[in-house]
């Protein structure tokens, strides 16, 4: 499933396309994907002008100009590809109102053409994506997004704030920081690199990493998601970035899916180590980190 670095790399390739431009055009070619489209769906978004692509955690937020924001996640597969043309294929589910327009690729479920003339397809194989559009005054209180933890990169995430978060938690460290409530956007990958990078064992209690240690793995936490970003996230099965090129960060991955390979810059004689915590592969360096 992407994570922070690949939601946030795809808010970036969106946001100078699509922010402060009108959608001339959105269709539906079904009514769900992991859960029912919004009622009216295309109808409503079609008029609609974007005024600003956010990301929270693993969601993005669209916001538009009649006081509605558009929520997406890209569950396990999905993606945005842009094109320079919309394609011409009579639609069917909710828009109804598209005209001709060319095949579809499979899996396309929805497309948004902007007064520029590009158009936008969200392409889910799996359909485990969503869309949903709220008022954006409600935002704070929608279900999904109410019980988020901090922004990882942002300033009100630290050392302290993480001490804090961890504080009484008997589960492990790596199954704390996949706690969105904890820490919002870390999933699996970036984790365990997170906790190699700051000497961390995933098999801690998560309330023994205080002080300098939070200090430390707060520290690697950034610096790892900026690195991932910086290479455009990681591409792993599904995911490509909005120009549809994939990420490169896998190639730069110390112990992630690397079992029994050495060790970077260690003298282990086991190299990296591979142990299933909450039905999730975590990888580590038992010499390394302590």
């Amino acid at each position: 499933m992407p994570e922070l670095p690949e939601v946030e790399t795809v808010r970036r390739g969106l946001a100078p396309l699509m922010e402060g431009h009108r959608i001339k055009l959105c269709e539906a070619y079904r009514l769900n994907l992991r859960w029912p489209l919004p009622k009216n769906f295309a109808a409503r978004m079609t008029g609609q002008r974007v005024i600003r692509i956010d990301r929270r955690a693993k969601y993005l937020l669209f916001h538009l100009d009649k006081g509605m924001t558009l929520i997406n996640h890209l569950g396990m597969s999905g993606r945005f590809l842009v094109l320079g043309t919309m394609p011409r294929r009579r639609s069917t589910g909710q828009a109804g109102q598209a005209g001709d327009h060319p095949a579809l690729a499979k899996h396309d479920h929805v497309a948004m053409v902007l007064d520029t003339g590009t158009l936008i397809r969200f392409n889910d194989p799996r359909r485990f994506g969503m869309f949903d559009l709220v008022k954006t005054k409600d935002l704070g209180r929608y279900p999904l997004l109410a019980g988020l933890g901090p922004e990882p990169l942002s300033k009100a995430f630290n050392g302290k704030v993480l001490t804090a978060a961890l504080h009484g938690r008997r589960v492990p460290i790596k199954q704390a920081l996949l706690d969105q409530r904890i820490i919002a956007g870390v999933g699996n990958i970036y984790a365990c690199e997170a906790l190699f990078m700051a000497g961390i064992s995933p098999r801690r209690a998560a309330a023994t990493v205080q002080g300098d240690d939070a200090d430390c793995l707060a520290t690697a936490i950034k610096k790892v998601l900026r690195a991932a970003i910086g290479a455009g996230g990681s591409s792993l099965r599904d995911y490509r970035q909005a120009s549809g090129e994939l990420g490169y960060f896998q190639h730069r991955f110390a112990v992630y899916d690397r079992a029994g390979q050495p060790c970077p810059d260690c003298d282990c004689q086991q190299g990296i180590r591979r142990l299933v915590q909450g039905g999730r592969s975590t990888f580590y360096c038992a010499k390394r980190q302590r």
